[in-house]
């Protein structure tokens, strides 16, 4: 008997590994809807369809590396330098023409991972649960006992949010201070749930990027405050890589090369807060941050972040918390 389930499949197989039978990219993503649906908006005038499968971005990357003898997806964004540099030999390289438009010091070596982004580091406090404290003006006042089990951060094993935040309070603070700090902390497994415990009124901190607190003081919760730390805080890249294999291939490309662009950047800082990795694009143009020269910066080696990765997360489990969920 013919089989004809058998032959459609064969046939679909044969299709989609011909340049006239295209398949539609597909995009993993540690980014909440706001951010992919502007992507999926430009990339849709370019007539693409770009597919979203969600997730933290240290899941996804664990999800790329489980399927690279048979990729189903194609691009991944996003996560910082100090993170992706563990799962280098699951993407390619792509040169996108958009390149032309960052800054050097952005691009990572080869251009193996492309810069969508700069994020910043910021506290968001809910000044009206403080219960008599005064606000955290520097990283070293969170080493304080009053902070104790009030102030949140994502975990740095799953979340590139939580490791930029962990390994820069690292360096930035001596040793007895950093562990002072870090068992005040309770831990989540959601980068998402760090603003949204404290616009809740659940914790009085949360240490996550500008872009996911800032949403919440534009929304108008006008006993939200975003705080950048006096001791300098922590900046750095977001990317975007090829997943190695694409099977969308040159769709898989035309896709990055919409989110690299200015429009999708432009929507991106708009909507989702998110500084732009372009030079062609003033932030202050748009929304109401403040230029990136008006922050104390306190610089770290992200190539560092990335080689220590291991032995830093085993270090970090073995302090104590407040507390962790979920």
């Amino acid at each position: 008997m013919f089989n004809h389930s058998l032959a459609l499949g064969t046939a679909l197989a044969v299709c989609a590994a011909l340049p006239g039978f295209a398949q539609d990219p597909v995009l993993y993503t540690s980014n909440p809807v706001q951010a992919y649906e502007a992507v999926q908006g430009v990339a849709r005038s370019e007539g693409l369809t770009l597919g979203v499968i969600t997730g933290g971005s240290g899941v996804l990357l664990r999800r790329i590396e489980a399927e690279v003898s048979a990729p189903q997806g194609d691009l991944f964004w996003s996560s910082s330098a100090n993170t992706l540099g563990a799962y280098e030999n699951l993407f390619e390289a792509y040169a996108s023409p958009a390149l032309e438009a960052m800054p050097d010091d952005l691009r990572y070596p080869g251009d193996l991972f492309l810069p969508t982004n700069v994020h910043v580091v910021t506290m968001l406090v809910n000044t009206d649960i403080l219960d008599g404290a005064e606000a955290p003006a520097t990283w070293a006042d969170l080493a304080d006992p009053v902070w104790n089990g009030r102030v949140i951060v994502a975990d740095p094993a799953n979340s590139s949010t939580g490791y930029t935040i962990a390994w820069g309070l690292s360096k930035l603070l001596d040793e007895e201070t950093y562990k002072a700090v870090v068992a005040n902390l309770v831990v989540t497994g959601s980068s998402s749930a760090v603003p949204r415990g404290v616009a809740m009124g659940e914790y009085a901190v949360g240490l996550t990027f500008e872009t996911n607190s800032y949403s919440y003081v534009d929304g108008g919760q006008t006993e939200l405050e975003l705080i950048y730390p006096a001791d300098g805080t922590f900046v750095t890249p977001e990317y975007a890589g090829l997943i190695k294999g694409a099977p969308a291939g040159d769709n898989a490309r035309a896709a990055l090369d919409a989110l690299l662009s200015q429009e999708a950047q432009i929507e991106l800082l708009k909507i989702a807060f998110r500084r732009p990795s372009r030079t062609d694009i003033t932030v202050s143009d748009h929304v109401g941050l403040p230029e990136i020269g008006a922050i104390k910066v306190f610089a770290v080696d992200e190539a560092e972040a990335a080689a220590a990765r291991d032995e830093f997360l085993a270090a970090w489990t073995a302090l104590p918390k407040a507390g962790d969920i979920d």
